[in-house]
């Protein structure tokens, strides 16, 4: 297996269980007084899940399994993959922090970290979709 499948994995099994222990405190709000930071927190959460999971899950093993680039770059151009990698995380990290920051004190700050950390996770995905398509072929 690829370091950078590794990379992908494990840091999706982090954020899995950022994600469900996040929706563990979202569901005791009616139990416990929860800061307001908290209580915007549900679309990071939702985040932290589908992009910090079950993306990542998927772009390791696409990385890994999907057939060979060249003999001499197997998997494509590992700088992009790097890259897209990097971009990726830096944008959910991001927003993590900004989405309930604009929730709870709106405002342009918050917001051009958002926009910057959507940014960010575009062009990881952009890179990904770069990186990967070649390998995608017919027989």
């Amino acid at each position: 297996m690829p370091p950078l499948t590794r990379w992908y994995i494990k840091t999706g099994f982090v954020y899995l269980v950022v994600a469900l222990l996040g929706a563990l405190v979202l569901a005791a709000a009616p139990l416990v007084r929860l800061p307001a930071p908290v209580m915007a927190a549900g679309p990071a959460q939702i985040h932290a899940f589908v992009v910090g999971w079950l993306t990542q899950l998927i772009f390791g093993v696409a990385y890994w399994m999907f057939p060979k680039y060249s003999a001499e770059q197997p998997r494509g151009h590992n700088g992009i993959a790097v890259a897209a990698y990097v971009l990726l995380n830096a944008g959910l990290l991001a927003r993590i922090v900004a989405e309930p920051w604009q929730a709870v004190h709106a405002g342009p700050w918050p917001g051009y970290v958002l926009v910057a950390a959507a940014v960010a996770q575009w062009l990881g995905g952009v890179g990904f979709v770069l990186n990967t398509w070649p390998r995608v072929r017919a027989k």
